[in-house]
């Protein structure tokens, strides 16, 4: 099994470190690590130390000895998928697999259809807990550059965002017009690739045309409909495959 990953702010180059706090807590006191062990710490940015155990001194403290740094190439292409908020925690539950499966980036997006709408003190709780949640899914799945989970953008503000990117689609299920399979769909090799996916309600026919506008283009899984909170998963799943990322 890989060596379990923990977050600190600046990645040590010495000799010794003691890692403390939550971060200790979690490895003495939960994961019950001990000496001999590997450990990685990581600033989630890509950089990282591989270490050994020296010893577990307390409830949470940990020293870790043999460091060895390095540095995770940024990854090509990067893959960041506008995500409609969706009802309840399922939310939560898309940004930790698509953490999981290697997505770069993760925007919430106010789309018109969406029940759940973030304002004032609510919304900065909720995209919170998202960031939170990119941070423990980053560390469960031992990666050492974890997702950046943007402010909250409008539809006017994604439909920008599409305009930057060298591949931008929208995931969306049409009888009339089913898109474009993103399975065959030519790809970049390089730059950003930018997916949306809408909320349970669909992606409107004005959100449709803003984005077509910008320059995305309208595509599909499959034929099953999935729903909002694991198409972004099961699309980055499948680029990731096509780009070469999990090869």
């Amino acid at each position: 099994m890989t060596a379990p990953v923990f977050v600190v702010d600046v990645v040590p180059g010495g000799p010794e470190f003691v890692l403390d706090g939550p971060e200790g807590r979690h490895a003495v006191s939960v994961k019950r690590l001990r000496s001999g062990e590997d450990v990685v710490l990581t600033d989630g940015d890509g950089h990282w130390a591989e270490g050994v155990v020296k010893a577990a001194e307390g409830k949470d403290r940990l020293v870790v000895t043999d460091l060895r740094v390095h540095a995770e190439p940024v990854p090509a292409p990067r893959i960041t998928v506008v995500q409609a908020l969706p009802k309840g925690d399922r939310g939560e539950l898309a940004v930790e697999t698509m953490t999981e499966t290697g997505v770069d980036g993760i925007v919430p997006w106010s789309a018109s259809r969406c029940i759940t709408q973030w304002r004032g003190e609510r919304g900065l709780k909720a995209l919170g807990k998202w960031r939170a949640t990119a941070r423990e899914a980053g560390k469960q799945s031992r990666r050492v550059r974890f997702p950046r989970v943007a402010d909250a953008m409008t539809t006017g503000q994604v439909a920008a965002f599409l305009a930057t990117a060298d591949f931008a689609a929208v995931l969306h299920e049409d009888r009339e017009y089913p898109g474009e399979p993103l399975a065959t769909v030519e790809l970049p090799s390089t730059g950003e690739i930018v997916l949306v996916v809408g909320p349970e309600g669909g992606v409107s026919p004005e959100e449709l045309e803003m984005f077509a506008a910008a320059g995305a283009r309208t595509c599909r899984l499959g034929r099953s409909v999935l729903r909002t909170s694991t198409a972004g998963t099961a699309a980055v799943a499948l680029l990731l495959g096509r780009t070469g990322r999990w090869s």
